[in-house]
């Protein structure tokens, strides 16, 4: 954990360095004029969002665990498919389609004369939220799903045979066993939402992120803008100790067990259970792959050509790299940290950290700090790929984390204290015990930083190596000049390649399924 934590500290360092010296007129401007807008604007989205993706997720992992419905076999593993849709992907779609000019209110204009205001308002800033958290609620909805297959039925029939109603069992037995992996996917989906650049960069809402560009590119003062991301620094620190407090209360550690049969809904309830999967696989992944369809038609007949098949390939070679080192980062951490007093498991949190950091400000600091690096000791860490895998360990070595540790703390004591009475040592109950039984977490926690590594933007675009363009930095460098049509097919080409591991990823969890 320590070399974790030094690689972790180094951007953080330079992020506190930051404060050394404060233009006290510049921050003057800023916490009057801007600083009130940026907390409101983060508070909201931290509200609106957190309360979208819990409810959508935690809904929709009920019925696809524990319900029988039409189509539900269908439908189920399409949920997952928008992970594979980067917010900045999602937004420019949508706002193609619904702002004024739009398809949409064109339409309605022509054929009633007038827009609906309810229109203006989903195209206007505000419009962002409902983006997030179609993006976002995926990480709500996989843990949570996992969560009830096992075994979330079983409790809820024992409590329905002591009489309670279906409702009041679902409360107060089903959610809170599942609270934990409930807590994991919510801080997840914030901790997105607050380092989100794309999207609400597109919609104009302002936010940290966004303020961080324009205080750097627009007053070039580089050391405002990581003061500001400093700040949002303690934002993320807020939601990730919030987080372990809230699963340190309640931790499961019984064994998996298999539902023994769905719920068959029946009346209208089986038919809204399917018009609600249908709705959010409409919105969430057919209406957008058909635009982004309709939009790259024209440059179809240039997908195999050689530059899109070197944006593919550089996606993947980068995004399996970066995959690999934050499995094996996340792994070390969770063996420093497992069943380890209070003192480690805050360590711990500190190593996983690089989260809150928004993925330009994190290029900058590893750039600088490699390059003090490069000038003491005369080495080359600041070109090539090691400056990028870093940061890539950096940002989502807590993707890893959270799946390896939510595993992990399924496992009962009693396994260790058997192989320790055979003798065996701790290496070999590591070795011969838990690594086994987390198999399933490493799969889980590869294929999420698959689909992560390969939608990262701005680390991507200023880390990587002369010439090792990803169909993200394309989309970036499309949508900056406003050719929405022209970043299609990229854009396609990276929804395609990043539902790959994302159905990879629900054919799993749907495993634990009975009959899934």
């Amino acid at each position: 954990m320590v070399p974790l934590l030094v690689l972790v500290g180094l951007p953080i360092v330079m992020l506190l360095v930051s404060w050394v010296r404060v233009d006290t007129e510049l921050w003057g401007h800023l916490s009057t004029y801007l600083l009130p807008r940026l907390v409101g604007h983060s508070l909201l989205l931290l509200i609106a969002v957190g309360a979208g993706v819990t409810v959508l997720g935690i809904g929709l992992a009920w019925l696809s665990a524990c319900c029988e419905y039409p189509l539900r076999r269908w439908l189920d593993p399409l949920l997952i498919l928008p992970l594979a849709f980067p917010t900045y992907v999602l937004a420019f779609i949508y706002l193609g389609l619904l702002d004024f000019a739009g398809p949409v209110q064109t339409w309605l204009r022509q054929s009633f004369g007038t827009s609906p205001e309810a229109l203006a308002w989903v195209s206007g800033p505000y419009g962002v939220i409902p983006i997030l958290i179609l993006a976002f609620f995926p990480y709500v909805y996989l843990l949570a799903r996992a969560s009830f297959a096992s075994g979330g039925l079983v409790a809820f029939e024992a409590g329905r045979c002591l009489g309670e109603t279906p409702l009041r069992v679902f409360l107060r037995v089903s959610l809170p066993a599942a609270r934990p992996a409930i807590v994991a996917g919510l801080a997840l989906a914030l901790m997105e939402t607050l380092a989100d650049f794309g999207a609400v960069s597109i919609y104009g809402f302002d936010t940290f992120t966004t303020a961080i560009y324009r205080t750097w590119l627009g007053l070039f003062d580089l050391r405002a803008a990581t003061q500001l991301a400093s700040l949002l620094m303690l934002f993320m620190l807020v939601l990730i100790f919030a987080e372990r407090a809230t699963r340190q209360a309640r931790v499961r550690r019984d064994e998996r067990r298999i539902n023994p049969h769905r719920i068959v809904l029946s009346g209208p309830g089986k038919w809204l259970a399917t018009a609600a999967q249908l709705a959010i696989v409409a919105v969430g992944v057919v209406i957008p792959t058909l635009q982004l369809l309709y939009w790259a038609a024209p440059s179809l007949a240039q997908l195999p050509g050689s530059d899109y098949l070197e944006l593919i390939k550089n996606t993947m070679l980068l995004g399996a790299v970066g995959a690999i080192a934050t499995i094996a980062a996340g792994l070390l951490l969770l063996l420093a940290t497992y069943r380890a007093d209070r003192r480690i498991a805050m360590l711990g949190e500190l190593a996983a950290a690089g989260y809150a950091i928004p993925g330009t400000v994190l290029a900058v600091a590893i750039m600088l700090a490699l390059t003090g690096l490069d000038n003491l000791f005369q080495t080359a860490l600041a070109g090539g790929l090691v400056a990028l895998v870093a940061a890539y360990v950096i940002r989502f070595v807590r993707v890893a984390w959270g799946p390896l540790e939510g595993v992990a703390a399924r496992i009962r004591p009693e396994y260790f204290e058997i192989a320790q009475s055979l003798g065996a040592r701790r290496s070999e109950r590591l070795r011969r015990v838990m690594l086994p039984l987390i198999r399933p977490g490493l799969v889980t926690a590869f294929l999420l930083a698959l689909v992560e590594i390969a939608k990262e933007m701005p680390a991507t675009l200023m880390l990587r190596p002369f010439g090792w363009d990803t169909l993200a930095v394309r989309i970036f460098e499309l949508t900056a000049e406003g050719q929405w049509e022209r970043a299609a097919m990229p854009a396609l080409v990276l929804v395609i390649l990043g539902a790959i591991p994302a159905i990879l990823l629900m054919r799993r969890t749907g495993s634990a399924v009975g009959g899934a």
